[in-house]
Parts: structure tokens; sequence; C-alpha cells
């Protein structure tokens, strides 16, 4: 596969993940939607890292941060959902705005 194989996969799924964060009311899909987006700069990094210096391993370990900083980041996400459903019922975030007063 070439660098622009890859870029493509990327592109595709940052503009799925753009559409899914944009187009839906739910909040787990919101964040599903930024996971997709998250998702694609980790593809369109390591890419950029196998094709421009795959001798050297620090290209390996940023993706490997990247992608432990998306996995809390979603955790943080979906405690903060929780918390905020079972306080009060609320799962769109149209219903969500209600809570800042």
């Amino acid at each position: 596969m070439t660098l622009q194989t890859f870029l493509l996969l990327a592109c595709a799924l940052l503009a799925i993940g753009l559409y899914g964060a944009l187009s839906q009311q739910s909040i787990v899909m919101i964040m599903m939607g930024l996971e997709l987006m998250v998702n694609a700069v980790i593809v369109a990094g390591a890419a950029f890292w196998y094709y421009v210096s795959p001798a050297r391993p620090d290209g390996q370990v940023v993706v490997l941060v990247a992608v432990t900083l998306m996995a809390v980041e979603m955790a943080m996400g979906f405690a903060v959902q929780t918390a905020i459903f079972r306080s009060s019922e609320v799962d769109m975030t149209d219903m969500a705005t209600e809570l800042k007063d």
C-alpha cells in the first residue's frame, strides 16, 4: 500500500467521524464520531512515520501515546455521560443544555 492509500483512508475516517459528530444528538454517538476523527489522525501519523523514517522508533511511541490518550479521553467521556444520565436521565445534547441552570 502507498502513502496516498493510507491518507485516503485517514480522510475517509475523518469525514465519517465529522459527519457522525455533527449529525447526531446522542452524546454517545457524538463521542463515537470524535473517536473516528482521532483514529484518522493516528492512521495518518502512523503512515507518515512508516514512509518517512521507518528505522526510528519515535513514530511508534507517538502512535502509542495517541492511542493511550484516546482511550483515556473516551473513558472520561463515558464516565461523565454516565454521571449525567444517572443524575437527571439526560442522554441527548439538547436536553443537556438545561443542566447549566
